[in-house]
């Protein structure tokens, strides 16, 4: 894991950019970031977003449910649409799950993070379930990211910006709209917010009161780790404590616990000079939550007017993202981003992508990020901008 290079970013860009994206990362040297202006006002207007008029395939104005004007890909089609408006509307009146003060906390953060003061680590669970939604899941993989960002933040001498997969990483963007077994041929299974995982033609069907549920999940989970982190459970002093069953036998565990005793050690000696370890910077922690912007009903549902700075935030989440299979420049997934104010991402596979989201007008310092993973004897390389 490599920290991103202050040297790639623009001289001129505010201490704080627009939104950055940071992870662990490899940037090839030659590489630059690309930058793109608001071609009107810089703060995404909560009553129109101008367009360049040179992009004549975005609006002019952008709203709430713009994005219906566009093509929507990995969508479903719910066969009650009033059932479908009566959920909708439950869920609009339903408080947020996350505030927007706290997606403009995370976006200093990774502005931070841009410059190479901080590092990212995101991390969680390809896809949540309502089977597997239990409070121990929920402690165990946010342990996993407490021990993977104390390792970051003891080896890189940083704070590190923890961000969960979690409390909203549901739906499943599909490659095939349908699946196929043994000649029978049904629907793909698209996550739990909208069908079931079973292989047969009821738990197929697209139900819109399972956006009830994720709802109801997503609050429980994000309560769970609030308490875990703010509760306790996340002080330093407790960093040997964190260690996982199954690390107890193996090197990693071994590694770990010499670690773990290199902090104990710092922490002892900060308690014998009269340092107070007590203060809550060691005692909690910053804990942000992100998911696939996907499931569009759901999010636009979500999606509040802050009252203090009068933008649109998501309030699913803390932090979104576009993937691979929606973030066609005319497409309704990115007509809908391009109206939040919260901090973005669009993950794409290769150089070709990039010269395509320059014409994006509405984006502002976006920079280049290298993902580059080693597996299966392949590079698996991926870039991600942060909007």
């Amino acid at each position: 894991m490599a920290l991103t290079s202050p040297s790639l970013l623009s001289s001129k860009s505010p201490l704080l950019p627009r939104h950055h994206y940071y992870c662990h990362s490899l940037l090839p040297a030659k590489l630059k970031p690309i930058t793109a202006i608001h071609s009107a006002d810089p703060a995404k207007s909560t009553k129109s977003t101008a367009a360049s008029t040179t992009s004549p395939s975005i609006p002019i104005k952008w709203s709430l449910d713009s994005w219906k004007s566009k093509k929507a890909l990995q969508l479903p089609e719910y066969p009650d649409q009033n059932d479908l408006v009566s959920v909708l509307q439950t869920l609009s009146s339903f408080p947020p799950i996350v505030f927007a003060g706290e997606a403009r906390s995370l976006e200093e953060k990774l502005g931070q993070a841009a410059f190479g003061n901080a590092f990212l680590l995101q991390g969680g669970d390809c896809a949540e379930s309502f089977k597997e939604f239990n409070a121990n899941n929920i402690r165990d993989t946010f342990r996993v990211l407490l021990q993977m960002g104390v390792v970051l933040m003891f080896g890189g001498q940083m704070p590190v910006i923890k961000v969960g997969r979690m409390a909203g990483q549901f739906a499943k963007p599909r490659s095939d709209p349908f699946e196929e077994k043994n000649g029978v041929k049904l629907p793909s299974y698209r996550g739990d917010n909208i069908n079931g995982d079973s292989f047969d033609e009821k738990a197929r069907v697209p139900d819109p009161h399972r956006m009830i549920r994720a709802y109801c999940q997503s609050v429980a989970t994000l309560n769970l780790l609030r308490a875990f982190a703010t509760g306790g459970y996340a002080a330093m002093q407790r960093v040997s404590q964190w260690n996982l069953d199954f690390t107890e036998n193996s090197e990693q565990g071994d590694r770990y616990r010499e670690l773990a005793h290199r902090v104990d050690e710092a922490m002892g000696f900060m308690a014998a000079a009269g340092l107070t370890v007590g203060h809550p910077i060691m005692t909690t922690t910053e804990f942000w939550t992100s998911h696939e912007c996907l499931l569009l009903p759901y999010e636009q549902a979500l999606t509040r007017e802050d009252s203090t700075s009068g933008l649109y935030y998501d309030c699913s989440a803390h932090m979104l993202w576009v993937g691979e299979r929606t973030r066609q420049l005319d497409g309704a997934h990115v007509e809908f981003l391009r109206g939040v104010a919260n901090p973005l991402g669009i993950k794409v596979p290769s150089l070709v992508v990039l010269f395509q989201l320059s014409t994006l007008k509405f984006f502002y310092n976006v920079y280049l990020v290298w993902n580059e993973i080693k597996a299966f004897n392949r590079s698996l390389s991926t870039f991600f901008f942060l909007l």
